[in-house]
């Protein structure tokens, strides 16, 4: 694929898709497609669905996550929204790990972000560098966007305030389904930064199951990285009833 001398994808990249898309370079059926191109500025997106990213992942050898609005679905139980990509989160230390189970795709990271470039083989990706989008061939729509977070030890660091910690092992869940999800807690910290209205659909949908160790967590977290959001009521209001 050629790309302008700013960093944008050419016009070849908003050429529209068939709905039955090619998923032979990731061995996976396009049957289970199901959600409605996406067009962006880099690209057309067609998400693979949780299902099929477990597939692709399940011999990682790494700890990953569903990420995003995934996740808060998963966390309730039930499909409530339609979704532009799925995200699937990697510490940053593991990155190289995403390059074995994706081998034979393009990997493009947002380096700075707002643009994309190569991520080349064997690359370890600079700190500022959080997001990277993937897809089997260039002439395929965008599949997975691999997003990095920090690590010390068998701690989580979060990227946007290093004194947010966690353990590595509680840092997310399983669904039923057997697909590892990241805890809804700490997706909407992530989310809270800017909320969009869909990120009120997610955090509606999931506060009601919250407990309060998790409320206390988001509301301190919250609280010392962005300050006050308006999620700050509802989650202390609701705590006290």
């Amino acid at each position: 694929m050629k790309v302008s001398p700013g960093g944008a994808l050419d016009d070849k990249a908003f050429r529209e898709h068939p709905d039955a898309v090619r998923l032979a370079a990731a061995g996976l059926p396009n049957q289970d497609v199901s959600v409605a191109p996406t067009r962006t500025p880099w690209g057309t997106w067609e998400p693979l669905t949780p299902s099929q990213v477990s597939q692709l992942f399940a011999a990682a050898g790494a700890p990953w996550w569903l990420a995003g609005g995934y996740a808060i679905e998963l966390a309730v139980g039930r499909r409530f929204r339609e979704h532009a990509d799925v995200d699937v989160l990697l510490l940053r230390r593991d990155q190289l790990i995403a390059q074995h189970v994706l081998a034979g795709w393009e990997w493009w990271a947002a380096d700075p972000p707002g643009r994309l470039r190569r991520w080349l083989p064997g690359e370890t990706l600079p700190a500022a560098v959080r997001d990277i989008w993937c897809r089997p061939t260039a002439d395929q729509p965008w599949r997975i966007q691999l997003m990095l977070d920090e690590a010390s030890g068998e701690e989580w660091v979060s990227c946007r305030n290093p004194g947010l910690r966690q353990p590595i092992s509680s840092l997310g869940r399983t669904s039923e389904e057997g697909f590892p999800y990241l805890a809804p807690e700490i997706q909407l910290f992530y989310k809270a930064k800017t909320p969009r209205a869909k990120d009120d659909a997610d955090f509606a949908a999931v506060l009601p199951l919250l407990n309060t160790r998790q409320r206390q967590w988001l509301v301190k977290a919250i609280t010392e990285t962005y300050g006050t959001r308006h999620w700050l009521t509802r989650l202390t209001s609701d705590a006290r009833h």
